[in-house]
Order: structure tokens, then sequence, then C-alpha cells
């Protein structure tokens, strides 16, 4: 029986080492997908969000970090209880080695375990970023270029905010309507303002002569001043007001301000007309609009 215990012994440590190499996978693997998950909710958040997606991974995120935590502490740290009887305050020098001796114990379980460690760093890391990610989309949509560019371009045709079209036809002198490029009714930096100061192709510059077919004009609506938007025209004197800082511009010559703090003209949309008599851009506006900030002349 003395030669059997041995083996007894041996083989209960082989099957401890087996159960806590079973469970390092599992905490492993949980602290993985929580970390994954992580990812995944930063990536929905980037993409402008989705409720239910991100209630989903935020789940799965904590419930990871959780179950792998609890599991951790419950298979792969030495369990109690542990008493030990105290008569005196001072203990004796067998007492403090058999300390010593556990808290290396517990030194050497954690370094042999480091790869966990290190999961459960990356997964708690990743959550702590991505939790920034609502406040830094609270912040509202990258302006990306949409300080220098509007969606203008070559061939859009000028509609009402409802998405009608305009025909040629249809303002009378000193008619005066707010539009937008097709398919992006309503958008703040297109709005541009249209009149029709005459019934004859106006050139408010050199080289823009055949940007106001059959006395059309068109000018952005977003001030240059403060970015207010442009929306009253003045007939007798043929400007147009900014209500907000009281800025003039003259439409016959390119919108340039005449009064005002506005520093520099509208930009000008080139008009045309199409076959079927509605208005069209030639392109897009050829300067930035709206006004001017510390990046851009």
């Amino acid at each position: 029986m003395s030669g059997f215990t041995p083996d007894l012994e041996l083989n209960q440590n082989e099957i401890v080492k087996q159960v806590e190499r079973r469970y390092e996978r599992i905490v492993g693997i949980s602290f993985t997908i929580s970390l994954l998950a992580s990812i995944a909710l930063g990536v929905v958040f980037w993409q402008g969000g989705q409720t239910q997606a991100e209630g989903a991974l935020l789940f799965v995120v904590l419930g990871g970090l959780g179950f792998g935590i609890v599991a951790w502490g419950k298979y792969l740290v030495p369990q109690g209880p542990y008493v030990q009887e105290r008569e005196e305050l001072r203990s004796p020098a067998d007492e403090k080695q058999a300390f010593v001796e556990s808290l290396e114990r517990g030194e050497s379980l954690l370094l042999r375990r480091s790869f966990l460690v290190k999961l459960l760093g990356g997964a708690v890391g990743a959550f702590g970023i991505i939790t920034l990610f609502p406040f830094i989309r609270s912040l509202g949509p990258q302006p990306k270029k949409m300080l220098y560019v509007t969606n203008w371009k070559k061939g859009s045709h000028l509609v009402r905010p409802d998405g009608s079209k305009v025909h040629v036809s249809e303002l009378e002198v000193g008619g005066v309507l707010t539009v937008f490029p097709e398919g992006h009714a309503g958008g703040a930096i297109s709005q541009t303002i249209l009149i029709r100061p005459a019934f004859q192709d106006i050139v408010t510059k050199p080289g823009r002569e055949t940007w106001g077919p059959q006395g059309y004009l068109a000018y952005s609506k977003v001030c240059t001043h403060a970015g207010c938007p442009v929306g009253l025209y003045q007939e007798l004197t043929q400007q147009l007001l900014c209500p907000c800082h009281q800025s003039l511009f003259d439409v016959l010559s390119g919108a340039n301000p005449v009064f005002g703090p506005a520093p520099r003209p509208l930009p000008q949309l080139p008009l045309a007309v199409d076959s079927k008599g509605y208005l069209i851009a030639q392109s897009g506006y050829n300067e930035p609009i709206g006004p001017g900030f510390w990046e851009r002349a």
C-alpha cells in the first residue's frame, strides 16, 4: 500500500493540472470574446450606431468579463476556507515563513497565467476605450469636406424644399426662391437662393458669361460672415440682405458685399437650362461657401 500512495498522488496532481488547464482555456476564451465584442461595439458606434446591436454587444462584453473573472476566482485561485488560530499578535518564525511562501505561491500563479492577465487587461482596456465612443458621437458627425464642398455638381437640377424641379418660366422678374440640388433637398450646406433680376442673360463678372441664363442668378445662401441664411432680396436695389448682421450683397456684381461685416462675396452657382426647360447647375460652386476659418484663407 505504501508503494501505491505516490502514484495515486501523482495521478491526482495530473488531474488537477488538467482541470486547471481546461478552466484556463475557458477563461481565456471568455476574455477573448469580450475583447472581440468591444471591438465590434466600437465599429457599430463609429458607423453611426444601432441600438439593438449596441445592447447585444454590450451584454457580450460585460458578460464575458464577468464570467471570466468569476471562473478565474473560483477555479484557478486556491480555495479556502483557511483557519488560523491566533493566541497572540506576534507571529512565530514558522508562520512568517509560511506567509511568505503563500505570497510566493500566489505570485507564481499570476506569473504562470500571465497570458490570462494580458487578455483581461486587453478586454478591460478595449471596453474602457469604447465607452468614450458615445461621448465622441454626441459631438455630431465629422465635418469631413463639408466645409469645402457642397452637394451641387454638374447637371444637378434645382429643386424646391419639397423636391420638385424649378422650370425656367417659373419666376417673374423680382422673384426669389430657395433651392437645393436634386436628391439633397433641405441640406443646410447646399442651400442656395435663386433670384431673377431680369429676363435677359446676366453677366456678373468676366468669365461668368453663361452663368445667368434668362436673368436667373443663384448664390449660396450661407453668409460669408457668420453662416446665417441670406434670405431677403430687395428688388429695388437688387441686393441680398443677411438679417443677422445686416450684410448687403449686390447681386449684379457677383454678390459683392456693399455693407456690413461680410468679408467676401457670396459664391455664385453657374446655371444652365436643360432640354426640357428646367434649371440645372453647370457645376458645383468653384469656391468654399460660408464664413472663413483659421485653416482657410
